[in-house]
């Protein structure tokens, strides 16, 4: 349960709350720290995945917490950009009703024995949330570029993977209960 890929995992976990905090004061510094960390939090997410997968380490709470992990990350952030004025509500609220409800669908299809695993459209959606977020983070101008206007771009990017890949997991669902009924 302990082993290095789900270490990273938790290590994720742990960064959120230092997340919020610096975004809750947010400053040139505070955003550029908070960036950071996001950005530290974002590669551990591939790092674990691959020790994960090469080293042989794939768990059962592994899968479990990573996947958690990201909702937590991406959540987190989302939810405080809406309280800073820097996310539109209906966006953030779209990405976080589509998570709860995959994680509703996989908690059904597990108690039928149904296993919901991620596919690459679920992948894409998060590295593309994770892409979107960084620019929005750091907010303020730099170097003369205002990247929160990119970071809103790849929101919307985001945003339209999310529900895609949402409605690919409803439909794979249905195309499974149907089969089981079948």
């Amino acid at each position: 349960m302990f082993n290095l890929a789900n270490k990273i995992t938790m290590f994720r976990v742990l960064l959120v709350p230092f997340v919020v905090v610096l975004l809750y004061f947010p400053s040139k510094a505070t955003c550029l720290i908070a960036f950071f960390l996001f950005s530290l939090a974002s590669f551990s997410d591939l790092v674990d995945g691959f020790i994960a997968r090469r080293e042989g380490m794939v768990t059962s709470f592994g899968k479990f917490l990573d996947p958690l992990a990201d909702k937590l990350l991406i959540s987190s952030v989302l939810i405080m950009l809406v309280e800073l004025g820097w996310a539109p509500a209906w966006v953030v609220i779209t990405i976080i009703c589509r998570e709860l409800i995959v994680t509703g669908l996989r908690a059904m299809a597990s108690d039928e024995g149904i296993v919901i695993a991620a596919d690459k459209y679920g992948k894409m959606k998060t590295v593309m949330q994770m892409l979107a977020l960084s620019p929005m983070i750091i907010h303020y101008p730099l170097f003369g570029y205002d990247v929160a206007v990119i970071g809103e771009i790849l929101l919307y990017i985001a945003l339209i993977l999310t529900v895609f890949s949402g409605g690919n997991y409803l439909f794979g669902f249905y195309k499974n209960w149907l089969q089981q009924d079948g």
